[in-house]
């Protein structure tokens, strides 16, 4: 089952402005962060992660997630992939760009267009007990501040990683958990 490992879902922290000040100073930034175990070597976890194409088979087909990209799309620093997704009736477009890239430990991508005022999604990968230690940390700030984003995203985001973990342990192999 996901975890959300610091239970700090709903805490709310600033963050160092990589952008414009003024607009920075204005949000409230949310974080995310999750973990779980799977057990299946890292050598085999990271690639399934590194290739875009299989989010659509760890998302929740409610959300009819496509990518747009045409691939195979070469994952790097810099790399940028598009994406939509049905989500609350509404067909919403998003844009990332993988902004750190280091194979089988961790890569980072950022929303450069979508649903998100910030959206930052570090993936970390790490050998434990003869599987893989899959931590999630996601930073974002939505449009509407904080009612929107515990009543709405938050409970939503939730969901979605709880689902992701399911498929992971299907496609990859581990026990699913109650």
């Amino acid at each position: 089952m996901v975890r959300d490992a610091a239970e700090n879902s709903s805490r709310k922290e600033s963050m160092s402005p990589p952008r414009s000040l003024h607009v920075w100073m204005r949000l409230t930034m949310t974080k995310f962060d999750c973990q779980f175990w799977l057990p299946v070597p890292r050598t085999r976890v990271f690639p399934f992660f590194a290739d875009p194409m299989n989010l659509a088979a760890i998302t929740p087909e409610q959300l009819q997630f496509r990518v747009l990209t045409p691939g195979p799309i070469e994952m790097r620093q810099g790399a940028r992939m598009e994406y939509e997704f049905r989500l609350w009736g509404l067909r919403l477009g998003w844009a990332s760009e993988i902004t750190a890239w280091e194979p089988m430990t961790r890569f980072v991508d950022e929303q450069r267009r979508g649903p998100y005022k910030v959206w930052i999604h570090e993936h970390l990968f790490a050998d434990r007990d003869g599987g893989t230690l899959i931590t999630d940390k996601v930073t974002y700030a939505t449009a509407g501040g904080r009612l929107v984003e515990r009543w709405m995203v938050g409970k939503e985001l939730r969901r979605i990683f709880e689902h992701r973990e399911r498929r992971l342990r299907e496609i990859l192999g581990g026990t699913p958990t109650a």
